[in-house]
């Protein structure tokens, strides 16, 4: 079982991930598949609307990607390009590589900061790495420790436009003063990319209303886990 396979495996049987499934399913079916609809389309309208550059942002924190063996696919090679389109037009003062991998292989930080060197990235543009986390959650959450006092300035969220409703639930959750950029020029509406959609969108569900009932019932584990 690959680490990653076994990473997903132990939120599975989680009990606060189980809790906040029950959570969400039961929101779910009492409302006649009104309460997902709702989350599709905030999930659509974020991966939409996104813009492709920085309005304020001071460092941008580049998402990472399930990479095996170091093979780059079509997102992740979009969330490169963008990174490098962005400092030949307008530099951040800052870049975070997100993501760990598998023992034995390149972290997704790793394997992207060499993908951004075949792209002709600057080797002296000063970038840092989190090379710990398996997920997004994760991502975000160790980014603001590697970040310390610079997470007070805004920061830009660069990943494809399916995954960005994600990251910003997140950011809002983990005290981030955050904007969105997308990967990709505008959203390309197809199979693939609806699939992709409709999986985010039960996931923010899960993990939106997961949030919201700790809160109501006042467990505070549950919180610690998402904030």
């Amino acid at each position: 079982m690959s680490s990653r396979i076994a990473h997903r495996f132990s939120l599975a049987i989680d009990r606060d991930v189980l809790r906040a499934g029950v959570v969400a399913f039961s929101a779910c079916a009492l409302s006649a598949g009104l309460v997902y609809v709702g989350y599709f389309v905030h999930v659509w309208r974020v991966a939409r609307n996104a813009p492709c550059a920085p309005e304020q942002g001071d460092c941008v924190l580049l998402f990472g990607k399930n990479a095996p063996r170091g093979r780059i696919d079509r997102d992740f090679a979009a969330r490169l390009d963008r990174t490098v389109s962005l400092w030949r037009q307008a530099p951040p003062r800052g870049l975070v590589l997100l993501g760990g991998g598998a023992i034995g292989e390149r972290s997704e930080a790793e394997v992207a900061r060499d993908g951004l060197y075949a792209r002709g990235f600057a080797r002296d543009i000063p970038l840092q790495m989190e090379l710990q986390s398996r997920d997004t959650l994760q991502n975000l959450r160790n980014a603001r420790d590697l970040l310390g006092a610079r997470m007070r300035t805004r920061v830009t969220l660069l990943s494809n436009r399916y995954h960005l409703a994600r990251c910003a639930l997140f950011a809002r959750q983990l005290g981030y003063d955050w904007e969105l950029c997308a990967a990709e020029a505008r959203l390309r509406l197809g199979p693939a990319t609806l699939w992709r959609l409709a999986g985010e969108a039960a996931y923010v569900c899960w993990i939106d209303l997961g949030t919201r009932w700790a809160r109501l019932t006042g467990n505070r584990r549950m919180l610690e886990r998402v904030t």
